[in-house]
């Protein structure tokens, strides 16, 4: 084992995948959040339409725009998202006047990302307890305010685990693109690992997109707890008990 990590060619290696670490880590996340940002920006709002827009939301909106909303949305789903990324590239190049690169990876990234953002907040938003949402409507609240201060809050969470979920696909989906001309680690572990047979540089690559998933997921799962209610009475509840 040592004597095959002390070969000239895995010393090279290692250095040409240290040499590059610092900005195609920089590459990974800038791509994954601002997609991120842009998928959210695109599907928190149509996720929300999705739940109070339906026959017995809090604002119906006609069955035929909800029809062709949800069509949308699960045809966008329905595509793999290689294919995806080929059919938007000349959007890249319209929006950015490229196709290559990290800027060019976002606009498919969002294409690919706010139809499952969209369906992980609808699920989140129809978990929130509809005697809430009855009892904000006796109060005379707005259906603009419901959204705003009942099912939102509520649902805060569980918006945070879908958050989480989407962003490390976002992830997986930019390690992909790699193929395509992206950046990042996923196209240091293609094209310098994978197409030029480099073993550690495709390892190393791959157990740094690890370590970032790991990450993220703690983050989120940490974050969701601590906000969510029940967690946090049954603490209360348990603490005083102890008393």
């Amino acid at each position: 084992m040592l004597e095959f990590f002390q070969s000239a060619d895995v010393q090279d290696q290692i250095s040409v995948l240290l040499q590059n670490l610092p900005a195609d880590i920089w590459a990974t996340l800038y791509s994954t959040v601002l997609s991120t940002l842009f998928s959210y920006v695109i599907g928190l709002p149509l996720g929300i339409l999705l739940v109070t827009g339906e026959k017995n939301g809090v604002r119906p909106l006609p069955a035929p725009l909800m029809a062709v909303l949800n069509f949308i949305i699960n045809i966008l789903r329905s595509v793999p998202f290689l294919i995806l990324m080929i059919m938007a590239i000349p959007l890249s190049r319209l929006i950015l006047n490229t196709s290559v690169g990290t800027e060019a990876l976002i606009p498919p990234l969002v294409i690919a990302a706010f139809p499952f953002v969209a369906r992980m907040v609808e699920s989140s938003l129809r978990e929130v307890d509809a005697g809430v949402i009855e009892a904000a409507q006796a109060m005379g609240a707005s259906p603009f305010q419901i959204v705003r201060k009942v099912l939102l809050p509520e649902a805060l969470p569980s918006l945070l685990t879908g958050a989480t979920t989407v962003t490390i696909t976002i992830l997986s989906y930019g390690a992909m693109a790699g193929i395509l001309g992206g950046s990042g680690l996923g196209a240091t572990a293609i094209n310098y690992g994978y197409y030029r047979s480099k073993i550690v540089i495709l390892y190393g690559a791959v157990i740094l997109l690890v370590i970032l998933v790991q990450i993220i997921q703690s983050i989120g799962t940490r974050s969701s707890v601590r906000l969510d209610k029940r967690v946090r009475n049954a603490g209360k509840k348990k603490g005083s008990k102890n008393r």
